[in-house]
C-alpha cells in the first residue's frame, strides 16, 4: 500500500513537471499585458496589479477564473478569453520569474 501511495505521489509530480510554462515563451506572449502590468510585471501604477514575483499556481488560477468568468474585470476577461492553457502557463512562467520591484536592493 505504501509503495502505491509513493507511485501515485511520483506520478502527481511528473504530471506538474510536464505542464510548467516557458518563461520565455511567456515573455514573447506578455506584449499586451505590459500596457497595464508593465514590461516586467512590476506595474507602475497602483491601479493595476504587479504580477512579477506572484506564485505561478496563482497566477494561471487567476488566469482561468477570468476566462471562466469566476473572477469578474471587463478589462482582463477579452485578453483571458484568448489565452490557450499552454499560453496561461507560459505568462505565469514568466512573471513569476521576475523580481518584484517591491522589495529593490540598495
Amino acid at each position: 500500500m505504501r509503495f502505491l501511495s509513493i507511485v501515485a505521489a511520483l506520478c502527481a509530480i511528473a504530471a506538474v513537471s510536464a505542464h510548467a510554462g516557458d518563461p520565455r515563451a511567456g515573455q514573447q506572449k506578455s506584449t499586451p499585458c505590459q500596457a497595464c502590468h508593465g514590461a516586467d510585471g512590476n506595474s507602475a501604477s497602483g491601479q493595476f496589479p504587479r504580477l512579477a514575483g506572484q506564485y505561478e499556481d496563482y497566477l494561471v488560477q487567476a488566469l482561468r477564473e477570468y476566462k471562466s468568468g469566476e473572477r469578474k474585470n471587463p478589462i482582463m476577461a477579452p485578453f483571458a478569453a484568448q489565452l490557450s492553457p499552454r499560453d496561461m502557463e507560459d505568462l505565469a512562467a514568466y512573471f513569476s520569474s521576475r523580481p518584484n520591484g517591491l522589495f529593490k536592493r540598495p
